[in-house]
């Protein structure tokens, strides 16, 4: 027998009223990235067919006047209306990249770009890195004398003005789904904004999913006047294809998502009609945890005889390619898919068939503490306009069904947006970009939302101890210049610099790849022991970052073979991508002329190397069974999956990142001599001394010495 439906009862607005409060914030472990898709719902016609099909089609001819008579246009259209791939290609139709011009258009992830270039390239009929490129960190895909339409990342976008400020190339610029307002599209969004007082003929437009238009037009249009004939911007909305979709609330919190996300499930799987659910959780490991409960679930209700059976897939970012594609195969009449996903589907797919639409009310978002200054993955509650998205995946093919698993009363107090990452991350990336473009005074820099003052202060510190900055917060010369020319944290960039002097650069380059990649240990569901014990053939007492540098090293031993990936539960795929980046960044380290050097095993060089980059990031193991930070003395703990976790923790580490689950946890942990810190950043600690306590015997004391005072850096950076 299936288990007994719990009682979660929902309400449908307009119905008799229950009562309502807030629902609880959930933890769980970080996801940050997210994979876009383009699904297509009429392969089986032609080409030009499927283009005239899609909603964008019809305003092709008033999007290209826009275009020619506005500088900025803003574009407002959902998920799946054709914005990303046919905009691009009327503005090439339209003469827009005509004598060598280029159309480019960004997106804000990676894999976005890859896909999206590949569907526009197929449908003009052109290899993929000729007519049509991509350019993403470590993979250029285009031809400089050929490529007319080019995707981008938007930091890739940023970077290029470091070798051309004006974007001379661009005719026009697409920030597609700039709703997501990630760091790089703001700078890009800044950029811009100056490029065009410079470049009249420069055409902009910004693509949205979301109703915040209105933001965009307040800061693009140059229109000072009273007289909206000289507005210089102007705002299209596109319909989508989109059908009515009924709301229903919770009519009182409930206390685990995770375990009401399965009960609603199972409920409209037996009480509902015909069509396909989705189901938002905010992480992987929430993700598995539904798949493998729903799995249960439908065998014990598939032996009570139920016709219908249920074909239950995961979707979250880090799962391999293969397996993402699933969500996308059609099912036979007889089983009705659930697909169980992060916020990657949210704005990012289109997935057919989906009717019901689960809403946890919660997503995962990078957060920095300048206080602290940490920078951690947190849970937190979704905005009102990421609620909308969610719940507009079910009406694309039909009339759907939203359950919401909150109350009403907590959606109205959500809130409308979320909160811009220019105003909730470590800003040490941006200012050394904004500082190499030749912005020296970042504070006046045009901000369509301006970060926080002490998160700037926090990062300027980082710079100047990393020895990007001067006293004057001015980029050095040449190591600042060089570590803003590395696609990676100024940390990673310092470290990779670094390694020739400590005679280990082939190491750390390694170890640096590897560190860019996302899940490179596999562990399946039905095969977690064997998977953790085979892993742990590559495990090393010093830590995290010189397992790493075992597993990638057997990767390069055994040809880079797939099969032998496969029997040690490895990411094949991840590790292949670590290659290239190795390589791109082996070719930065001899256009600056690091020496190529091996430490030959020994691991005390790599060690040091890695902390005169990271040493801002160091704890010592406290009394309590936890580490503190050196700097705040905040309480951290080693992750569970650090091969770190289940030794005897040692006395002084380093760390990558913070995640925050019910704790902070360290991830990608090294075990390191407290005397490194005094010797690699003197400017950064100073020597005392801790009394006695039965964790740790007596033993100098590092403790933090601040940079220097927020108010110099102020009085720098306004002069």
């Amino acid at each position: 027998m299936a288990a007994p439906l719990g009682p979660v009862k929902f309400w449908k607005p307009g119905t008799e009223g229950p009562g309502v409060s807030i629902s609880e914030e959930r933890q769980s472990l970080a996801e940050n990235s997210a994979t876009t898709f383009v699904y297509n719902p009429y392969a089986a016609l032609s080409i030009e067919q499927q283009r005239q099909k899609l909603p964008v089609f019809k305003l092709r001819n008033h999007i290209l006047y826009l275009i020619e008579n506005y500088q900025t246009v803003v574009i407002v259209g959902e998920t799946g209306c054709g914005k990303s791939t046919q905009i691009p290609q009327y503005l090439a139709e339209a003469g827009w990249t005509a004598e060598g011009r280029v159309v480019g258009v960004t997106q804000p992830r990676r894999v976005a770009a890859v896909t999206v270039a590949g569907r526009v390239a197929e449908e003009r009929g052109a290899m993929l890195g000729h007519e049509v490129g991509y350019c993403i960190r470590f993979d250029d895909c285009t031809n400089p004398l050929a490529t007319r339409i080019k995707f981008l990342t938007d930091g890739m976008l940023v970077r290029e003005m470091m070798v051309d400020p004006l974007l001379t190339k661009y005719s026009v610029i697409m920030l597609d789904e700039a709703h997501e307002r990630t760091l790089y599209t703001d700078i890009a969004i800044g950029l811009l904004k100056k490029i065009q007082k410079k470049r009249g003929d420069l055409r902009l437009i910004v693509a949205s999913a979301t109703l915040d238009a209105e933001k965009f037009w307040d800061f693009f249009n140059q229109n000072d006047t009273s007289d909206p004939t000289r507005d210089t911007c102007v705002i299209l909305t596109v319909e989508g294809r989109t059908f009515p979709v009924d709301i229903f609330y919770l009519q009182s919190p409930v206390p685990d998502y995770i375990k009401s996300t399965v009960e609603t499930v199972m409920k409209i799987h037996q009480t509902e009609g015909d069509g396909d659910i989705l189901a938002f959780l905010t992480g992987q490991e929430e993700v598995e945890t539904v798949v493998s409960m729903l799995i249960e679930q439908a065998r014990a209700l598939g032996r009570t005889g139920m016709k219908r059976h249920l074909r239950v897939l995961p979707m979250y970012a880090g799962l391999p390619s293969f397996e993402q594609m699933k969500v996308f195969e059609r099912v036979s009449r007889t089983v009705r898919k659930v697909i169980v996903a992060t916020n990657v589907a949210e704005t990012s797919i289109t997935i057919s068939g989906i009717v019901y639409v689960i809403d946890c009310g919660f997503v995962k978002l990078r957060a920095y503490n300048p206080r602290t200054a940490i920078e951690c993955l947190v849970v937190v509650p979704v905005s009102q306009a990421s609620a909308s998205q969610r719940a507009g995946r079910g009406g694309r093919s039909r009339s759907g069904k939203c359950y919401r698993l909150y109350t009403e009363e907590a959606f109205d107090q959500l809130p409308q947006s979320t909160v811009p990452e220019m105003q909730r991350s470590n800003l040490a990336p941006v200012i050394l970009q904004l500082k190499a473009l030749g912005i020296d005074n970042v504070l006046r820099f045009h901000f369509m939302s301006p970060p926080p003052a002490q998160s700037m202060v926090q990062a300027l510190e980082l710079l100047y101890a990393l020895g990007g900055l001067d006293k004057d917060c001015r980029l050095t010369e040449p190591l600042g210049m060089r570590i803003a020319e590395f696609p990676l944290n100024p940390m990673f960039a310092k470290m990779l610099l670094e390694s020739g002097n400590f005679g280990c650069s082939q190491e750390i380059l390694s170890i640096a790849a590897m560190m860019q990649i996302q899940n490179v240990f596999v562990v399946p569901s039905n095969q977690k022991s064997q998977a953790i014990r085979v892993h742990r053939k590559f495990a090393v007492e010093e830590g995290d970052h010189l397992t790493m540098l075992n597993v990638y090293e057997a990767f390069i031993k055994h040809n880079k073979n797939s099969q032998w990936c496969q029997e040690h539960f490895l990411n094949y795929k991840g590790l292949v991508r670590a290659v290239t980046v190795r390589e791109q960044l082996k070719k930065l380290l001899v256009k600056f002329q690091v020496p190529k050097k091996s430490s030959e095993g020994d691991p005390d060089p790599v060690l040091r190397c890695i902390v005169s980059g990271f040493f801002a990031n160091a704890a010592r193991f406290h009394s309590t069974g936890a580490y503190r930070t050196i700097r705040d003395d905040h309480e951290l703990h080693i992750h569970p999956a650090s091969v770190l976790y289940a030794e005897k923790p040692p006395r002084w580490v380093i760390y990558n990142e913070v995640i925050q689950t019910s704790k902070y946890y360290m991830r990608d942990v090294t075990a390191i001599e407290s005397a490194w810190l005094l010797e690699l950043a003197p400017h950064f600690y100073q020597q005392g001394t801790v009394g006695m306590n039965r964790a740790c015997p007596p033993e100098p004391l590092v403790t933090c010495l601040f940079v220097f005072l927020s108010t110099h850096l102020f009085s720098s950076l306004m002069s």
